[in-house]
């Protein structure tokens, strides 16, 4: 049993947070340069020209790249053959938040859902981190993290379709849920898909799809498939760059296909926008 001392994943995960605040993914700042380069609408690519700088003088001058500096999401797999000495991991990334958020001068963005009332100085600085574990083999720990600002959460929806849909059901879903977004969710986007599962998978499955590489294949032919062809709906809308009007209102569409049961589909839009912030480290 190999043991990863708590204060180490604390120090990660805090690292792990500052750094994302200011410096864009490479994933992600690859597909705006393109998104800049191809995109038709001048005013959009003015739009994205001032995304690129944005990025650059958050870099530079280590200033995070919003004031929507999000929710801390985390998705972490444990290897079975794994021991945290000195307290749990849970604990650890929630102290590890806490500092990232705290030591960057981040925004404490949690509050009571109906009082508002911030929770910095009651539950703790941006706590709870919302946060998803899962048992695998080995001995080692992965922690993906994405930070997720209210914007792009926002504009996310779940449905449970009839299997009749299909697929037709399934693109016209979500190029509705792109469009009744506008540039509310801060475009060019990312958009995750999440297909089967039951209701509450779907949506964890959407949200997790948002953490793969821009660029990267669904392994599955059929769903890498379905990915090109919604992308390229959704650059029909003409949404564009903040909602400018454009070519490129998203960058890309991932989707996480689960099993489900025979009388249901369940489907799950969820958004990320422009500034794609998530990393992932293995301890």
């Amino acid at each position: 049993m190999r043991e990863v001392a708590y204060n180490d994943i604390v120090d990660a995960v805090k690292n792990m947070i500052m750094t994302t605040a200011t410096n864009l993914p490479e994933d992600t700042l690859e597909y705006l340069e393109t998104a800049y380069k191809e995109e038709k609408s001048e005013v959009s690519k003015k739009v994205i020209e001032q995304l690129l700088e944005n990025a650059k003088i958050a870099r530079d001058e280590k200033r995070p790249l919003c004031q929507d500096t999000g929710l801390a999401v985390f998705f972490v797999r444990v290897g079975a053959d794994v021991k945290v000495a000195g307290g749990l991991l849970k604990d650890a990334i929630n102290e590890g938040t806490e500092k990232g958020y705290t030591d960057g001068y981040l925004r404490a963005s949690t509050c009571e859902p109906f009082s508002r009332a911030n929770l910095k100085d009651t539950v703790g600085y941006n706590l709870p981190a919302i946060i998803h574990f899962d048992i695998v083999e080995g001995d080692k720990i992965e922690i993906e993290y994405a930070a997720k600002g209210g914007g792009s959460e926002n504009v996310s929806r779940a449905r449970v379709f009839p299997p009749a849909a299909g697929k037709e059901g399934i693109i016209n879903f979500v190029k509705e849920c792109i469009s009744d977004a506008g540039g509310n969710p801060c475009p060019p986007i990312t958009v995750g898909v999440g297909i089967g599962g039951t209701f509450e998978k779907a949506c964890i499955s959407s949200k997790h799809a948002l953490f793969r590489d821009l660029g990267t294949t669904n392994e599955d032919p059929e769903m890498a498939e379905l990915e090109e062809i919604m992308l390229e709906e959704i650059n029909k809308l003409g949404i564009g760059a903040m909602g400018m009007g454009g070519t490129k209102t998203a960058l890309g569409v991932h989707i996480e296909a689960n099993p489900c049961h025979i009388a249901s589909l369940p489907v799950s839009v969820n958004v990320q926008c422009h500034s794609s912030r998530h990393t992932h480290i293995t301890i």
